[in-house]
């Protein structure tokens, strides 16, 4: 699952691990991501950011296939994705979180993680009632995936635990630890510092660099604490009501006077001198 690695740790860039041309999605007479140019290095932690109703959350919905585009294209390790179902975007090497947690609460943390295995399980349901060997030893082999899994993403010894009696902090993770219960290539994660206190912040932000730097995990967030925006991302993209108005380094961004008005208003962007 893992990219090859630099002699640092770090995966090598590889090209453009997900790009997209044109992109646009509309909602009657709301066009909310409107022709959008876009890319993401692999190897990279890159952000998408912007105000509230910039459209970031509908372009992750157009990349995992709850939405489909209305023109363009989105390529995906250079094959076209657009079209295609979330089931066989995630079987791809997508695999995301959501801006408001989505566990199965009445099923235990490792039950949860089990099911994110579900696209690359080969068992059938004949096989389950006649309790095929194959089918047995897929079914070991998946708890132990997802005990594994439990144990990478902080949650040992915690896999009986119902999801919803679980901290705020440990569902986030369960979350993140389901996604990558998929084998992703490509991680999107929505707002996952989103109501943490500024511990929970600080391991979390530590935790995703793990997934880039042990794991090679390519990682795109959508943000909205610009500390960790900034602490954390190697490419920054930046929306506002549904167009790219910026994209490049954390320095660049933080001085760009679009994103400074889009961010503070007009008035902002004069008085810092941008």
């Amino acid at each position: 699952m893992a990219n090859e690695k630099q002699a640092n740790g770090r995966p090598k860039d590889q090209g453009r691990i997900l790009e997209a041309k044109g992109m646009t999605k509309r909602f009657s007479g709301l066009v909310a991501v409107d022709n959008l140019d876009f890319y993401i290095p692999a190897g990279a932690i890159a952000s998408i950011i912007g105000p509230n109703g910039a459209g970031k959350t509908t372009f992750f919905n157009c990349i995992t296939g709850f939405y489909q585009i209305d023109e363009g294209e989105i390529l995906f390790d250079g094959a076209r994705i657009n079209g295609k179902t979330p089931d066989q975007i995630t079987r791809s090497g997508i695999s995301r979180t959501f801006q408001n947690i989505r566990l199965f609460n009445n099923m235990s943390a490792i039950e949860n993680i089990m099911v994110g295995q579900e696209p690359h399980l080969r068992s059938t349901w004949i096989g389950a009632i006649l309790g095929l060997p194959s089918t047995r030893g897929e079914d070991a082999r998946t708890e132990e995936r997802a005990r594994e899994l439990l144990r990478f993403v902080g949650l040992e010894g915690k896999g009986d635990m119902l999801s919803k009696n679980l901290s705020y902090g440990d569902q986030r993770r369960l979350e993140i630890g389901r996604a990558l219960a998929s084998k992703p290539k490509l991680i999107l994660l929505d707002e996952p510092t989103a109501g943490m206190n500024p511990r929970e912040t600080i391991e979390t932000t530590d935790f995703i660099r793990r997934l880039r730097d042990e794991v090679g995990i390519t990682v795109v967030l959508i943000e909205h604490d610009m500390r960790v925006v900034m602490d954390i991302s190697e490419h920054i993209t930046v929306l506002d009501y549904g167009r790219k108005i910026a994209e490049g380094l954390p320095a660049a961004i933080q001085t760009n006077p679009d994103v400074i008005e889009a961010y503070l208003g007009r008035g902002a962007a004069q008085a810092s001198g941008a």
